[in-house]
């Protein structure tokens, strides 16, 4: 991480594709010859981990910190793999091109994967198939059986399962395995095309001279296969449901806070074990990604901590966590830990010392940077430091134009202006923040592609707080033009950011 460098934010659900939903397909490696050629030195994504339109399609709220995302799959790859005929992918449906429809995507995948499956059975057993079974099985065989016990329970949360398999008692596992197997082989099977597809994808970026920036949020889901199988270490009363649940005090994002209702962690339990779940959760992401960005880092050293029974996060309190010792342990497990903090927020100094005693890299986002407190704003350029990450914006900020036109005060826009010396409009604010980004001392750059494209507020990815209409903008192919690598590749090389 020593190397002076920038990328793009983009997740794969905003790649262009055919089929609904960007994917691990041709316009993945697209993208990737476009960061090569524009010299990039990294693609920054999002979680990989399977989404639920009942939880508004989030990244971040998924039933599996180990599992992909099967609607990632590429349809296209299928074909050149046997597992579906081009008959089969003529017959599946239109879709929107600049947004991802998810139920329809997930009704016209979900038939899809039966085709596959079925056709995979008719076949002798794959060795590679059995080689990824064993190689991760600490998760797998969880996870497929948990999916298989939501679709038989229409989908309900594991609490409210019958308490045998509720409470894991053996025998009743077995005997679900041995009533679901095909169920669990499914799922078995498509995380292994998932991490087939993902893995060939990886290794072309490298080859590139591109790496990959995942994303691990610091929370799991109460619903998920994780509390299920590990609920001694999360903070739940005997019926297994929370007693107090993390989120935010209010903030730059929301009056009343944000309330996330993830269960908080036992870290009295975690750390008599060794801290073993997480310890397996970091090697699986650096297996999967060269770097990765560790959402509300804080959360780490204090959590904001309110009782399950409140409505929202005002009434919550900060709870200490044994930070320095956990990642003194990580740290000895895995010597060279690539990891970005999220600083965002309310960040103490306990939590600063805690990233410069293991050189954590932070991040600087630039549309927090001129406020009233300008001179001494540390997202302000004149204050970057070298072991940082500078962003013009994130997934949860609007872009960069829409923030100028829409959210930024007449004096925000009057103290930019003044900082840069010259007259700002919403045609060339995204420009003038993608080079100040550019030039500024720190070892890293990485911008959102919709300010890459100087997009509206049309081309948001999230809104805090809000539950629908969410992580759906998309990529158009005719963006990825010649001339625009041209002029990423000369800012890039012009700032001495250039692969």
């Amino acid at each position: 991480m020593k190397d002076r460098g920038s990328g793009i934010l983009l997740h794969l659900t905003s790649l262009p594709s055919p089929f609904g939903i960007g994917d691990l397909g041709p316009w993945a490696y697209r993208f990737a010859d476009f960061l090569a050629g524009s010299k990039q030195r990294y693609w920054e994504i999002l979680p990989l981990n399977p989404t639920n339109p009942a939880h508004g399609n989030s990244p971040y709220h998924s039933m599996s910190a180990f599992a992909g995302n099967p609607l990632f799959i590429s349809p296209e790859f299928l074909v050149q793999d046997g597992l579906i005929s081009q008959e089969n992918l003529a017959a599946l449906p239109d879709f929107p091109r600049d947004k991802v429809d998810f139920r329809a995507v997930l009704a016209s995948r979900e038939n899809l994967f039966d085709e596959i499956y079925i056709r995979f059975l008719t076949r002798k057993r794959d060795p590679d198939y059995e080689a990824f079974c064993a190689q991760h099985a600490g998760w797998l065989n969880d996870f497929s059986l948990f999916v298989a016990l939501k679709g038989h329970f229409n989908h309900n949360p594991w609490p409210e399962w019958p308490i045998e398999l509720r409470d894991r008692h053996p025998e009743a596992l077995r005997e679900a395995e041995t009533e679901h197997w095909e169920s669990i082989e499914r799922e078995r099977f498509l995380q292994f095309i998932f991490f087939k597809q993902w893995k060939a994808l990886k290794r072309y970026c490298n080859e590139k001279g591109v790496q990959i920036i995942g994303d691990i949020p610091i929370y799991v889901v109460h619903d998920s296969v994780d509390v299920w199988t590990h609920p001694d270490q999360f903070k739940l009363d005997s019926r297994k449901n929370p007693l107090a649940v993390a989120g935010v005090p209010p903030d730059y994002f929301s009056e009343t806070g944000q309330l996330w209702g993830n269960p908080v962690y036992r870290w009295d339990i975690l750390r008599e074990r060794a801290y073993e779940w997480w310890v397996q959760r970091i090697s699986h992401n650096l297996d999967l990604f060269d770097l990765s960005r560790v959402d509300h880092f804080r959360g780490f050293v204090g959590y904001w901590e309110v009782p399950a029974t409140e409505e929202n996060a005002i009434n919550g309190q900060w709870v200490e966590a044994p930070a320095m010792h956990f990642f003194s342990h990580l740290t000895e497990r895995f010597p060279a830990m690539p990891i970005i903090a999220e600083d965002l927020g309310v960040i103490t100094p306990d939590v600063r010392e805690v990233m410069d005693r293991f050189g954590f890299p932070g991040m600087k986002v630039l549309v927090f940077a001129f406020g009233d407190d300008l001179p001494t704003n540390p997202y302000v350029p004149h204050n970057h430091i070298k072991n940082c990450v500078v962003y013009t914006g994130t997934h949860d900020n609007n872009t960069t134009r829409a923030w100028f036109e829409k959210d930024a005060s007449s004096e925000d826009k009057e103290r930019l202006s003044r900082y840069l010396g010259r007259e700002l409009s919403g045609e060339n604010i995204h420009l003038e923040l993608l080079r100040i980004a550019m030039m500024s001392v720190a070892d890293r750059v990485i911008l959102p592609m919709q300010d890459l494209l100087g997009l509206g507020e049309e081309a948001r990815m999230n809104r805090p707080g809000k539950s629908k209409g969410n992580w759906q903008w998309r990529l158009l192919p005719e963006h990825l033009t010649p001339e625009r690598m041209k002029e990423l590749r000369e800012l890039t090389e012009m700032y001495g950011r250039g692969l």
